[in-house]
């Protein structure tokens, strides 16, 4: 299901998208949980959907949900829960909240540092979104 829903977005279908991405998280709650990896993986689609729907409210929900699970979860540092800091600030700046986005980019990006080091691909793409959200 998810993977259709994936092949639908990438054609363009974004309602079509939705409604398997709703249905994939739906199964993966009622089967795995709330805090499953799968689960958290299903949370991020939707949100992400969502956010490219133009439903930023939506997607922030989704979005803080899946952060807060993968805090709780797989820690602060995991590579996971860096990427949903990193997609979370994403979607802060594009509502224009550029201090809570700033916030959240400047602990991904530090963090990628210390785990990833300095010349890392993730880490090189957090500073590019650092540096842009600052001249927001």
């Amino acid at each position: 299901i998810n993977q259709l829903g994936a092949l639908l977005k990438s054609q363009g279908d974004l309602d079509g998208a939705e409604a398997l991405f709703r249905e994939a998280l739906k199964a993966r709650r009622e089967t795995l949980g709330d805090r499953h990896t799968d689960t958290l993986i299903s949370i991020n689609n939707l949100g992400q959907l969502l956010q490219d729907k133009g439903d930023l409210d939506g997607a922030e929900a989704l979005h803080r949900e899946a952060l807060e699970a993968k805090r709780e979860t797989l820690g602060d540092r995991h590579q996971d829960t860096l990427r949903s800091i990193n997609n979370l600030g994403n979607l802060l700046m594009n509502k224009g909240d550029l201090d809570g986005a700033e916030a959240l980019l400047r602990e991904a990006l530090e963090a990628r540092r210390e785990t990833l080091g300095v010349w890392h691909p993730s880490t090189l793409a957090s500073i590019n979104k650092t540096t842009t959200s600052a001249r927001f």
